[in-house]
This record gives C-alpha cells, structure tokens and sequence, in this order.
C-alpha cells in the first residue's frame, strides 16, 4: 500500500475519483450527444429517442445489483472492484466510439434497422458504465472509514468527475460534439487504468470507524432503505426528464418549432450549443460545490439535512425555468441554480448509503440503490416521452422536473440518519 493511501492524502482521494470519473465522463458524453445524434444525423423522433434511451436502463436494472454482489464476492486481477472497472471503462470507450458510426456498423453487419443498432450499442454503452459505476462508487467505501473520511471520498469524487463533466460539456461546445466522442473515448480508457497503479484494495472487508478496523456487522433497517430509494428515485425521475428532452425545450423557446424534423442544420447546431453550455454551467456548480461547500456543511448539519436543502433549491431552479427559461440566459441562471442540487445528488446519497450497510456487501446494496436511478429513467424513456412529444407546449418537461423534486425533497425528511 503506498502511503498516500495509508495517509488518505488529497492526492490519493484525486487519484481514487479517477474511475468514477471515467464513468462520469462517459455518461457526460452520453447526455450531451445521443438524443441530439439520433435526433439530428439519423432523424429519429422524440419517442423513438426515448425508446433508445430506454434500453440501457433495462439491462441495468439487474446489471448493476448483479455486478455488485459478484464484486462483493470475488477478487482477481488484484481486487474485487478493479476487474469491473477495466472491463467496464474499456467496453464504455468503444461504445463511444461506436456513437457516431452507426450507419456504418449497420451496413457493415447488414442488419438493415438503424433502430436496432443504435439500441444494442446504447445498452452496451449504459451496461458499460452500469459495470463500472458501482464498483467504482463502492471502491471508495472500501478504502475510507466512515464518517468524515467517507464523505471526504464522495465529495472529492464529485467535484474531480464534475469538473470533468464540464470539461466534457465545454469541450463540445467549442470543438463540437464529433471532436468530444473521440477524446472522450480515450479520456475514459485512461482514467479507467491509470489508478489502478496506485489503490490497493483490502481483500477482507472489515467495517473501518475512523480508521479503526472492527468485525461487527451492522444490521440493515430496510425500511429506512427504501425511504432513501423512494426519495432519491423521485429526484431522478426529474432529472432525467430534463436530461433526455431538454433539446425539444430549446428547440420551441429559440425557434418556436415542436417538430423537431424541420430543423435546418444551422438551427441543429444552435440547440446543440445551448445543450452543451447549460449542461457546461450545470455541472460547474456541481463539481465546485461538493468538496468546498457541502463537505463542511454536511460537518455541521448533517449530510441528510444538506442534502434536502440541495434538492429543495434544486426545484426552485427547474421552477424557475417553467416561469421565466424562455431565453438561453436566463436557461443558464436558472441551470446555475439547479448545479447546487446536482452537486449533492451525485455525492451526498452515497455517503449516506453506505453508512447505512454492512460494509461487506456494499456492491449489492449499491446496486439495489442504483434501482432508485434506472426505474425512473425507464419511466421518462417509455412513458413521459409519448406526453412530451404530443403537448403543444414543451415547457411541460420542466413542470415534470419541478414536480418531481419537490416530492424528492419532503421524502428525504422521512430518512433516518442511523438505522434506529
């Protein structure tokens, strides 16, 4: 072990965000081009965009809580999480690769549907990131002790795989989206590797206070489990609404046009750049916040109470947006105000999760808890995808979003911060 992880140094929490950005980053790029590349270049409609979107979460429905468990279980290649994560961060940058090239790899196997290459390689890309996200959210719980050590990892975990994401987000909207797939692409092959060199993974699971290592088991009260997932599937449910739809938004406020099929090229564009810097500024905020703001925060009040402040201004912001989002401006104050919301859903579940569980099986209950962010993405896919595309007014999306994390909010004042 070497001692920057004996000494938890800030170096060695940089270097152990590094997996969980690669999946970050991969779903980074996944949200800022796949409904605008199936939309734009292979003229799918909003719910064939949907049905698309759709497919990953099915297969990680199981995907997740399956590879939790066996990675609970097994060690080879030097870890438990580490085979997961390479395999994982490997087949995500193919399939990135594989985004815009669609057309070709249906000619070349001369399968004759689109459709069906464009879902077996968005379930691939989403089984890939399912791989690998679990074991790298469930890694950081296996080398920090709890308390504030553990939410030390998920912040910095954040703010490294958030800046990232606004890298990402940037980085499209400069150079475009085509330039963002290929660079990406590496960018998650890398990060994937790279820390394995340096996080060595303890083979025996014990439950680590403050550093101290202790056998006990801790008890899971599953009831307070599932107010959690209840609560953080309500947010998701929101957020991937935006996420997946936003661009029929932009597209009516900037051009007053719903049948997104009318679009020029120049116009096609436009709310690809919107996208990308709304999503940039998102983000920003998201990745800021976490370790300098909600780290000592949650100190103070407690991660719970921190978190449902984030959610609550979270829905002010999509709020904000169903008022008064009619402009690309105010669209980026208002996604400002919504960062800070995103800032703790991505950091802040997880610590709280994980001090829930018993530490040995943290895999499996990070992919029971995953279930809290795939169930409500495969409701937005198949059945908010059909209402959005036949309601005149797009703004419809965002009252969803508001809605959504407003109920989020007042379910989490029902979580217990310790199982009682």
């Amino acid at each position: 072990m070497l001692t920057i992880q004996k000494k938890l140094t800030n170096l060695f929490y940089s270097i152990l965000s590094l997996p969980a950005t690669a999946m970050g980053f991969a779903l980074s790029i996944q949200i800022a081009v796949l409904s605008w590349i199936l939309s734009t270049k292979y003229n799918l409609d909003i719910h064939q965009v949907g049905i698309v979107w759709a497919a990953g979460p099915i297969a990680g429905i199981l995907g997740q809580v399956i590879i939790g468990f066996i990675s609970d279980k097994t060690w080879f290649w030097g870890g438990r999480r580490r085979p997961f994560i390479l395999i994982g961060g490997t087949l995500a940058a193919l399939m990135i690769i594989a985004l815009p090239n669609i057309n070709e790899i249906n000619d070349f196997l001369g399968i004759g549907s689109l459709m069906s290459v464009a879902i077996v390689i968005a379930v691939t890309l989403d089984m890939a990131i399912n791989i690998s996200f679990n074991p790298t959210r469930s890694l950081i719980a296996d080398v920090t002790p709890e308390g504030v050590a553990r939410t030390k990892g998920y912040t910095w975990m954040q703010t490294i795989s958030g800046f990232f994401g606004v890298f990402a987000y940037i980085f499209g909207a400069i150079f475009g989206n085509y330039m963002l797939i290929y660079v990406g692409a590496c960018i998650t092959l890398l990060f994937s590797i790279l820390p394995t060199f340096f996080i060595k993974e303890p083979r025996v699971l014990d439950m680590l206070v403050e550093g101290e290592a202790t056998q006990i088991k801790r008890k899971v009260n599953w009831i307070n489990l599932l107010k959690i997932y209840f609560a953080h599937a309500f947010t998701w449910l929101g957020i991937q609404t935006m996420f997946v739809y936003i661009f029929a938004y932009i597209s009516q406020f900037q051009f007053n046009i719903t049948d997104l099929s009318t679009l020029n090229t120049d116009q096609k564009n436009d709310v690809g750049q919107i996208i990308a810097i709304a999503f940039a500024i998102l983000n920003t905020v998201g990745f800021i916040l976490p370790a300098l703001v909600l780290q000592p925060l949650a100190k103070k009040i407690g991660t719970i109470y921190t978190h449902i402040a984030c959610v609550f201004i979270m829905a002010l912001g999509y709020w904000g947006i169903v008022l008064y989002g009619n402009s690309p401006f105010t669209l980026y104050f208002l996604m400002a105000i919504a960062g800070i919301g995103w800032a703790s859903v991505v950091s802040l579940p997880f610590a709280i999760v994980s001090e829930l569980v018993d530490r040995s099986k943290m895999g499996f209950f990070m992919g029971i808890f995953n279930l809290s962010v795939v169930i409500p993405q495969l409701i937005v896919s198949l059945f908010i995808g059909s209402f959005i595309q036949a309601a005149n007014d797009k703004v419809l999306i965002f009252i969803i979003s508001a809605v959504s994390l407003t109920i989020s909010g007042f379910l989490w004042f029902l979580v217990k911060k310790k199982n009682d």
